[in-house]
C-alpha cells in the first residue's frame, strides 16, 4: 500500500511545516492557473482579442458563483482540521460524511442559478454587444458544470485539512495537461472558439474530481466511511453551514465587488477589457504563492487550535509574513523589468500591451498588502472566525466599489482608475485583516466539542472544548 499522505502539523518547525505543505499546493495552483492562462492564450491568439475580452468579461461572474461552492468546502475543511488536531477519529469520519450534504447541495443550487441569471447579469454589466454572445456562451457552459468544481474542491479541502496537499496536486496536474490538449483540439481542430475552452476546462475538472475521490477512498483510512458516517447529523451539518455560509459569502462579496468593477471596466471598451483580462491573469498567477501559503496557514491553525496550541499559531503567522515579504519584493522587480513581455503572452495588439504593461507596474506596488490579506484571513478561517469572514469580504466590496466610482470620475485618471482601485482595495483589506489578528479573538474560538460522557448514542448533548 502506498504511504498515507497525512501530516500532523502540531509538532515540528513551523516554517518548515508551512513550506512543506504549501509547496505542493503552489505547484497545483500554478498548474491550475496555467491551464486558465492557456484558455486565454489560445483564445487571444487563435480566435481574437474580442474573444479574449469575452472570456475576461465573465471571469468575475464565474468567480462569484464558484466562491459559494468553495466556501462550503473550506468550511468543512476547517472543521475536519480541528477534529484531526483533537484526535477524535470516530467523530472525524462522521464530519467527513456529513460535509458532502452542504457541499453538493450548494453546488447544484449555484449551477441552476448561474444558468438562469447569466444573461440578465451580463446585460446589467453593460457587456459590449460585440462580445456579448461569446461571453454568454462561455459563462453558461462553465457555470452549468460547476458541480464538477464543487466535487473537486470538496475532496481537495478535506484532504488538505488532514495535511495531504500532495494528492490533489497529482490529479490537478493530470487534469491541467488534459485541459491544454482539450483547448487545442476543441479550438484548433473543431473550431469551437470560446465554447471549446469552456468544455475543455469542465472535462479537466471532472477528471480531477473523480480521480482524487477514488484515490482518497483507496489510500486514506479516514475516507473509508460506513453507512453510519453518512447518516445526517444535524449538529455537524449546522456547524458546516455556520462556517460555510460566511466563508461562501466572503468569496461571493469579493466576487460581487469584482463584478461591479467589471461594469466600470466595460465602459472603457474592448482594448481596456482585454488589457484587464491579461493583467488579471498575471495577478492571479502572482497570488498563487500567497494563496498556497494561506491554505497552509488555515490547516496549520485549525490543527493547532484543535490541539490547544495557540503559541504555535502565532509563530506560524510571523514565519508566513517573512515569506510574503520576500516574494512580494521579487515579484515587484519582475513586473517593472518584464511587464510588457508578460502581457504579450496573451495578446499581440500593441495598444493592449501598452495599457497592460503600465497597469501591472501599478498593482505590483501593492503586492505585499495583497499577501497580507491571505495570511491573517486564512488564520481567522482556520480558527473558525466566521464573523470576520463576512467582514473582510464586505471591506473588499466597499473598497472596490468606492475607489472605482471615485477614481473613474476624474478624467485625468481615466481607465487607470481600474488598477489603482485594485491596489488600494488590497491595502485597506490587508489593514482590516491585520487588525483582526492583533485583536486576538481567534485565540478563544473552539469548534471541536465532544459528547457528554455517558451518551450511548453519540448524540451531542453538552460539550467541552478539546484540549491536551
Amino acid at each position: 500500500m502506498a504511504k498515507q499522505r497525512i501530516s500532523d502539523m502540531t509538532e515540528g518547525n513551523e516554517m518548515s511545516l508551512l513550506l512543506k505543505f504549501a509547496f505542493p499546493m503552489l505547484v497545483g495552483n500554478l498548474f491550475q492557473q496555467f491551464y486558465n492562462m492557456v484558455d486565454s492564450i489560445v483564445v487571444g491568439n487563435y480566435v481574437g482579442k474580442n474573444a479574449l475580452a469575452a472570456v475576461g468579461a465573465t471571469s468575475s461572474l464565474h468567480f462569484m458563483f464558484f466562491s459559494l461552492c468553495a466556501g462550503f468546502a473550506n468550511g468543512a475543511g476547517v472543521l475536519i482540521a480541528q477534529y484531526f488536531g483533537c484526535r477524535d477519529e470516530k467523530r472525524l469520519k462522521t464530519v467527513i460524511g456529513n460535509a458532502w450534504y452542504p457541499i453538493l447541495g450548494v453546488s447544484v443550487l449555484v449551477s441552476v442559478l448561474s444558468l438562469l441569471l447569466s444573461r440578465p447579469i451580463l446585460h446589467l454589466l453593460n457587456t459590449p454587444e460585440v462580445i456579448f454572445e461569446d461571453a454568454l456562451l462561455y459563462m453558461r457552459i462553465l457555470c452549468g458544470g460547476i458541480i464538477f468544481t464543487g466535487l473537486y474542491n470538496g475532496i481537495a479541502a478535506m484532504l488538505r485539512a488532514l495535511g495531504d496537499s500532495t494528492t490533489p496536486l497529482i490529479f490537478l496536474i493530470v487534469a491541467s495537461v488534459l485541459n491544454v490538449i482539450g483547448d487545442l483540439v476543441f479550438v484548433l481542430v473543431f473550431g469551437l472558439g470560446v465554447a471549446g475552452v469552456a468544455i475543455a476546462t469542465l472535462l479537466a475538472q471532472l477528471i480531477a474530481a473523480v480521480g482524487c475521490m477514488i484515490y482518497a477512498v483507496k489510500k486514506n483510512p479516514y475516507f473509508r466511511l460506513t453507512k453510519e458516517d453518512f447518516l445526517p447529523d444535524p449538529y455537524l451539518i449546522k456547524k458546516s453551514l455556520k462556517l460555510g455560509i460566511p466563508f461562501g459569502a466572503q468569496g461571493s462579496l469579493i466576487a460581487i465587488s469584482c463584478v461591479i468593477l467589471q461594469g466600470v471596466i466595460n465602459r472603457f471598451g474592448e482594448d481596456v477589457i482585454a488589457a484587464f483580462t491579461a493583467t488579471s491573469r498575471i495577478e492571479t498567477l502572482v497570488q498563487q504563492p500567497f494563496s498556497s501559503l494561506g491554505t497552509a496557514v488555515a490547516t496549520f491553525t485549525g490543527q493547532n487550535l484543535g490541539a490547544g496550541y495557540r503559541e504555535r499559531v502565532k509563530k506560524g503567522f510571523w514565519s508566513s509574513t517573512v515569506l510574503v515579504l520576500i516574494f512580494s519584493v521579487a515579484m515587484l522587480a519582475l513586473m517593472y523589468l518584464f511587464g510588457n513581455d508578460f502581457i504579450r503572452l496573451f495578446v499581440d495588439d500593441e495598444t493592449v500591451v501598452g495599457i497592460g504593461g503600465r497597469a501591472v507596474r501599478i498593482t505590483a506596488l501593492f503586492y505585499f498588502p495583497l499577501g497580507m490579506i491571505y495570511i491573517p484571513r486564512s488564520l481567522m478561517n482556520g480558527a473558525g472566525d466566521s464573523v470576520f469572514a463576512f467582514i473582510s469580504g464586505l471591506v473588499e466590496v466597499i473598497g472596490r466599489v468606492g475607489f472605482s466610482l471615485i477614481l473613474s470620475s476624474f478624467a485625468q485618471i481615466g481607465y487607470w482608475a481600474v488598477w489603482y482601485t485594485t491596489g488600494l482595495t488590497w491595502l485597506i483589506t490587508a489593514l482590516a485583516c491585520i487588525a483582526r489578528y492583533v485583536q486576538g479573538k481567534w485565540k478563544y474560538i473552539s469548534l471541536v466539542e465532544k459528547p457528554e460522557k455517558g451518551s450511548e448514542t453519540g448524540a451531542v448533548q453538552s460539550f467541552s472544548p478539546c484540549s491536551h
